[in-house]
């Protein structure tokens, strides 16, 4: 994309943004949110009629909503127990079980919401959400090829359709094309309705994240504090925008931002990012007590698929000097899964272990997908630094 084009899309964006802040600052103020209107609305259909699996599958995707805007994963077992009702009701009912494929993915049980979709894409080869699931689950395990054939797939059956956009947008990210992927995520933002502002907000936090990985933390922080204002305190917009500090060495108010996120989204993941701004910030004992804190609870969750290993293994890298128990954690979820953050994390948890000629091999491998996140890209160019000699033209 030329530069002319990248400003002319930028500029769009925000001309989007500033026509409708205002007109939803007055509107939504004190409104439940979409995702709590779909749940009343799903509620009243399931007390109206009990035994209507319909019902129950509105309730289930309405309680993944929630479960997204609030970062609370007891909606994901509500949502669960949604969706066993209505397949208590009618058995194997395609949209019931394609709400469950919604779920596994939602609890990051990718391998089975791959199996599922698979079998419900059989059933229904032209169904576009069954093909989102299917792109969905495939980038997560690291089938790139898979998932750019079913995010196609879902363009083709359904032109500019946004479920289509925003996963395009993604995969354009991790393929280094960032400019393509804010062209496609402005695309998204302009179609969504703007009665549904979890949803802009969520576009608005993605491409203020797409902007700083760019390096243009300018750009970044007036879209990042229009998803705020959309819709406040939202979790993820806290820390992108924390990481905007960051990058601008305002580490206190980094750490600030993260304290708050943490706060709406309690999650070992999250307290892992607060521990680390804290450090930066200079805080020594706060940075310590989350550390621990933050090493506690990633355990105590390392076995299931819904975990914080990556940010384990970097914890027991580069803050606990622990290189064996780094590996170990490593070696657990390169058996799961293969994308191009756990190929960057497994590669630096052999790099920490002095094992640097496999190391090279996975970041290798990460690196010829094309993504261009300015960590990975970081670490990489140690591992290549060390590596062997015999390895020049790898290097």
């Amino acid at each position: 994309m030329t530069k002319t084009l990248a400003t002319c899309i930028k500029a769009t964006l925000l001309t989007v943004i500033l026509a409708w802040s205002l007109w939803s600052a007055v509107v939504f103020a004190q409104k439940p949110s979409p995702a709590e209107q779909a749940v009343t609305a799903a509620q009243k259909v399931v007390t109206a009629n009990r035994e209507n699996s319909d019902g129950y599958n509105q309730l289930a995707l309405a309680f993944t909503r929630r479960a997204r805007e609030t970062a609370d994963t007891e909606y994901y077992d509500k949502a669960e127990e949604a969706v066993a009702r209505s397949l208590e009701l009618a058995p194997g009912n395609f949209e019931g079980q394609k709400t469950r494929a919604w779920l596994l993915l939602g609890k990051h049980e990718f391998r089975q919401a791959l199996e599922l979709a698979r079998s419900l894409n059989k059933q229904m080869p032209d169904d576009l959400l069954v093909h989102g699931l299917l792109t969905d689950a495939n980038t997560e395990l690291g089938n790139y090829k898979e998932a750019e054939e079913s995010c196609q797939r879902m363009l083709d059956l359904r032109p500019g359709n946004i479920p289509a956009f925003t996963r395009a947008s993604y995969l354009r990210e991790i393929f280094g094309d960032i400019d393509g992927a804010i062209e496609l995520m402005v695309k998204a933002y302009e179609r969504t309705p703007p009665l549904e502002v979890e949803d802009r907000a969520w576009i608005l936090t993605h491409l203020g994240h797409l902007e700083l990985v760019a390096g243009r933390t300018e750009s970044a922080e007036p879209v990042l504090q229009e998803a705020l204002k959309l819709f406040p305190n939202y979790h993820y917009a806290l820390g992108v925008l924390a990481k905007v500090r960051s990058a601008q060495k305002k580490h206190n108010e980094a750490a600030d931002l993260l304290k708050q996120r943490y706060a709406a989204a309690p999650h070992p993941e999250n307290l892992f990012t607060l521990a680390e701004e804290l450090e930066h910030a200079g805080r020594r004992a706060e940075s310590a007590s989350a550390f621990t804190e933050f090493e506690a609870g990633a355990l105590r969750e390392s076995a299931g698929w819904d975990n914080a290993n990556r940010e384990l293994v970097f914890y027991y890298a580069n803050h606990a000097r622990k290189p064996a128990e780094a590996l170990k954690i490593a070696q657990i979820e390169i058996a799961r899964r293969k994308d191009v953050h756990t190929l960057d994390a497994y590669a630096w948890a052999l790099h920490v272990s002095n094992r640097d000629r496999e190391a090279l091999e996975y970041v290798n491998r990460a690196l010829e997908v094309g993504i261009k996140d300015p960590e990975i890209l970081a670490r990489a160019g140690v591992i290549r630094s060390k590596a062997p000699a015999t390895d020049s033209a790898a290097k």
